[in-house]
């Protein structure tokens, strides 16, 4: 069984995709979801379908002596981010190499790095005339946004568009494909440990 971690900052409409993904599964269980927020409507979610949830703030996130045992506790052995805001400190990224992905709003590395997150990235989309846009699934490394590309997907972008539009466009890409990369995601994992 691969006991997995969901890392999230906001709504969580990701994350209950993913749960409700995984429900049924013999592989795969979703054994947590933590936030930085208390008030991520995510906590609301993931409780209502029966996953635990902890709140850890970003002073407590950034400590290692706080944060690793709270992932041994859950013998957590892979992490998704989704739609989670902090930048993950390189200790966590260490002891889990190629295992923490993250969606990205955009089609790396368009749109990518420290500041470039939600709204930001669809305005500057949008202020950049771009043509297309998509979500982009990517290993995490210590460069935020920089890491391996696993999947991307693309919509087309109007000139009418308004960055809620192109958020909108973008929204469904993710409900439609976010949650069968990380299943494949886990899929070639599993296959690697055996």
């Amino acid at each position: 069984m691969i006991n997995v971690a969901i890392f999230v900052s906001g709504s969580g409409t990701n994350c209950e995709a993913i749960i409700r993904h995984f429900q049924n599964s013999e592989k795969v269980k979703i054994v947590l979801v933590l936030s930085n927020r208390a008030d991520a409507y995510a906590l609301v979610r993931a409780s209502g379908l029966g996953v635990e949830t902890v709140v850890m703030p970003k002073k407590e996130f950034m400590q290692q002596d706080l944060l690793m045992p709270l992932m041994e506790k859950y013998n957590v052995d892979f992490i998704v981010l989704a739609g989670f805001l902090l930048v993950v400190p390189e200790f966590l990224i260490d002891a889990y190499p190629r295992r923490i992905i993250n969606l990205h709003p955009a089609l790396l590395p368009k749109f990518g790095g420290i500041g470039m997150y939600g709204h930001h990235v669809h305005e500057a989309v949008k202020a950049a005339g771009e043509t297309e846009t998509g979500m982009t699934v990517h290993y995490v490394s210590s460069e935020v946004d920089g890491g391996e590309i696993i999947a991307q997907f693309s919509t087309p972008v109007s000139p009418d568009d308004t960055p809620d539009d192109i958020a909108a466009k973008e929204h469904v890409l993710e409900m439609e494909h976010f949650p069968e990369v990380v299943h494949q995601v886990l899929d070639n994992f599993e296959s690697s440990r055996d």
